[in-house]
């Protein structure tokens, strides 16, 4: 556990949903965590799991997923270079030129941390967000996540300090 912090919960897993509003839309939703501010209340990330749509297949057409789980609401998707980008994931096919199919990737962040890592990072607020965005498909698509962590206590000073660094690196 991260020095001045006094862990308060046991493990806890939350999942959450997003589907896009619409084909190639960036769709945002965000997860209440239920935090008690006047206990300076935070949430320790110990691991994400993202799991991304697969793009539509289409014969001449690359088509994309990229789903994103940040610490603060976002207008656009975000790059994992982001300071409050905490997962991200793409799932593509390269199909443009290819007359029957093309050629699937995949990529992500390191969705669940080596052993060695107390924590990936820390939510000082109350929300976390989760975001999806399609290219070249022709369907909605969707992103699933379990965030894996411990509620935990902080001194005001850690409190503050943690709440601010994250409301200004949106």
């Amino acid at each position: 556990m991260p020095k001045r912090l006094t862990q308060t919960s046991s493990l806890i897993v939350i999942g959450a949903r997003v589907v896009e509003t619409g084909a190639n839309t960036f769709t945002q939703g965000s997860v209440d965590l239920q935090l008690n501010p006047l206990d300076n209340e935070v949430f320790v990330v110990q691991a994400i799991d993202l799991e991304t749509a697969l793009p539509d297949g289409a014969a001449g057409v690359n088509t994309s997923v990229t789903s994103a789980l940040t610490t603060t609401t976002q207008t656009a998707m975000p790059s994992l270079a982001s300071t409050n980008c905490m997962a991200i994931k793409n799932n593509l096919i390269q199909a443009a030129g290819f007359i029957d199919s093309g050629v699937g990737f995949e990529t992500s962040s390191m969705e669940s941390p080596p052993a060695g890592l107390e924590y990936i990072g820390i939510i000082a607020t109350n929300d976390f967000f989760l975001q999806v965005q399609g290219i070249g498909n022709t369907n909605p698509k969707t992103v699933t996540c379990k965030v894996y962590g411990y509620r935990a206590r902080a001194s005001a000073n850690i409190y503050a300090a943690l709440v601010q660094s994250e409301l200004l690196s949106s």
